[in-house]
């Protein structure tokens, strides 16, 4: 079956992104046993990702790159935050390499990885972990299928197979 807007989608994936020495490693996957599994067009996946995948059918593997304006974003030196130490009173003063969860005065919730401390502040890089990296995917399309209509009005996909409970 060819993926289609309101089909979910099973995939496995290798994803590679430069390391410091520039060759490419690992950074993550999704494997035959647990799979990336969405509801195509849904906006839960970066645009650039769907829009490779959109001409695949069942069966079918993949390998492209989405450049890092159109995956995660380049690195912004202005998304890095000095939250005070007092935010922490009450709690142990987080650990550099510690990824905090954190919530804007709109509630919208995000995350923040510690990079420094110093003596009355912790100082926070908000970009994606992934900001400023070309992402190369590699992978098979293991299954497409209709959502049912109880995933379209969730707004996300049940599972490889439908069935989910919340």
């Amino acid at each position: 079956m060819k993926i289609e807007p309101q089909h979910v989608v099973s995939l496995t994936y290798d994803l590679y992104v430069k390391q410091e020495d520039g060759s490419e490693g690992l950074a993550e996957s999704a494997t035959q046993e647990q799979p990336l599994t969405f509801l195509f067009g849904a906006g839960q996946m970066i645009p650039k990702f769907e829009e490779n995948l959109s001409t695949l059918s069942t069966g079918d593997t993949y390998d492209f790159r989405i450049a890092a304006a159109e995956g995660y974003g380049e690195f912004d030196e202005e998304a890095v935050a000095n939250l005070p130490k007092e935010m922490f009173q009450g709690a142990e003063v987080p650990q550099i390499g510690e990824v905090l969860p954190l919530q804007d005065n709109n509630g919208n919730r995000f995350q923040g990885q510690v990079v420094s401390v110093t003596e009355d502040s912790v100082i926070v890089d908000l970009n994606h972990p992934m900001a400023g990296q070309e992402l190369h995917f590699k992978g098979e399309i293991l299954n497409v299928r209709p959502a049912t209509p109880e995933e379209l009005s969730h707004g996300h996909a049940h599972g490889p197979d439908g069935h989910h409970h919340h």
